[in-house]
């Protein structure tokens, strides 16, 4: 198990690039199983969760080529369905959660798929309904036995169908989606996500031969196709990323550059960041977040404390309020943080109450910040990483500490940030992996 060893209270200074969506790169990767011909991918974060995700696909007998870093070269002419059933998938299934993603494809090509329980961040309750109804709807049976934790699914034909889903699943619209691309006749999914994720999915999707309306809205229309052909496809900029370095230049009072940041796709991010007071200017393509010692949190028009939710797109990103909460404790200010999706993911907060945050846990979904006012410096001490969007929270908390921090289980920061000590220490930062 690796640590960083964070020595806090250094300014940043300089650009930095986002990765390749996380999200969006599990999506796609699973979707060129849809297909015997050659798909390509460009900007894959090289990033654990992701290389997991292809070696599943390998051991599937997806031949994948890596043409240069970042964009590899997919065929699955020949796979080998016959390996799920082995105990190297269960492995390589069960701790990775977005290995679920490769049910729909597989029913919609070869009629089965069984797949263990997935598994990935500890945050609470993440329930898999979403998926197997949407694809119960499609005509698919499935079994689940409770003893060994697997799932097994059938579907000899798919056939199109309306349905309305009971979440807006990032995750599930993406498998139901991709297994009605080749499902027989009309399938209309409401109440559908709509993240830039799912956008892309459906632009790679039509590139390759299927055909989807209403890309961007949460009603989808597919019209089923016998087959889909290859396709080249670029992935977007992560954006959980770039909400990351905003957070972490706001909590060192630092300037950073955030390059080809698309902001197009970012939606309300930057806007929540500023409704804590952090100066977030556009230039061009670009994100500048300026160099700001004191910054004040929003309060509403009759005074009464913000509150900064979660919420399907085009709303705040779940993934992002683990650091909205950290850069509120340095603010002038009260907010109510209050993550409305996972029961869980709030239990971090202990550590930087540890560090002498002011933080009241109301219940497992809500938290209230009292920000310091930087009058009173974070304390170094050891901590662990629960999840990769706690992970990198305590991290950033560590950067702004007084004195050498601790982080142990990287692990969790590595799955979802591609080599962060070393792209954060060309900022300036003092970062050393153990």
């Amino acid at each position: 198990m690796a640590s960083f060893l964070v020595e806090g209270g250094n300014k940043l200074n300089g650009s930095i690039t986002p990765q390749g969506a996380k999200n969006e790169a599990l999506q796609v990767i699973c979707a060129t199983l849809l297909t015997s011909g050659d798909v390509t991918i460009g900007n894959i974060p090289e990033i654990s969760d992701v290389q997991k995700l292809i070696e599943i696909l390998r051991g599937l007998g997806v031949q994948v080529i890596n043409e240069r870093k970042g964009t590899c070269r997919f065929n699955a002419s020949s796979v080998d369905i016959d390996y799920l059933k082995s105990p190297g998938f269960a492995e390589q299934a069960a701790s990775l959660r977005g290995s679920i993603m490769i049910i729909g494809p597989l029913l919609a090509r070869f009629g089965k798929a069984v797949i263990p329980q997935p598994g990935g961040d500890k945050i609470g309750r993440r329930r898999v309904d979403t998926h197997f109804t949407g694809l119960q709807k499609l005509g698919a049976k499935f079994e689940f036995d409770a003893e060994n934790q697997w799932f097994t699914v059938l579907a000899p034909q798919l056939k199109g169908a309306y349905m309305l889903l009971d979440e807006a699943s990032v995750t599930g619209t993406a498998n139901i989606l991709m297994a009605a691309v080749l499902a027989e006749g009309k399938t209309t999914i409401f109440n559908a996500a709509c993240e830039p994720y799912i956008q892309q999915l459906c632009k790679m999707l039509n590139s390759m031969g299927a055909k989807i309306s209403g890309v961007g809205s949460n009603l989808l229309t597919i019209e089923g196709v016998a087959t889909l052909s290859g396709c080249s496809h670029e992935i977007l900029p992560d954006m959980i990323e770039v909400g990351s370095f905003i957070g972490l230049a706001a909590m060192t009072a630092s300037e950073i550059t955030i390059q080809n940041a698309s902001l197009g796709h970012l939606g309300i991010i930057p806007d929540s960041f500023r409704r804590l007071g952090i100066n977030v200017e556009q230039q061009g393509n670009n994100l500048v977040v300026k160099e700001t010692e004191n910054y004040e949190i929003e309060t509403y028009i009759d005074g009464s404390i913000m509150t900064i939710a979660d919420a399907p797109w085009p709303g705040l990103t779940p993934d992002l309020l683990s650091v909205l909460l950290v850069v509120a404790t340095q603010a002038k200010g009260s907010v109510l943080i209050h993550q409305k999706m996972f029961e869980s993911r709030l239990f971090f907060v202990d550590k930087l109450i540890d560090m002498g945050a002011q933080i009241i846990l109301c219940d497992p979904h809500r938290a209230t910040v009292i920000g310091l006012n930087r009058q009173h410096q974070l304390r170094a001490t050891k901590m662990t990483s629960p999840d990769i969007r706690a992970g990198i929270a305590l991290l950033i908390a560590a950067m702004s500490a007084k004195g050498v921090s601790t982080i142990d289980n990287i692990e969790q920061i590595d799955r979802g940030y591609d080599s962060i000590d070393k792209r954060l220490s060309k900022l300036g930062a003092h970062i050393s992996r153990i």
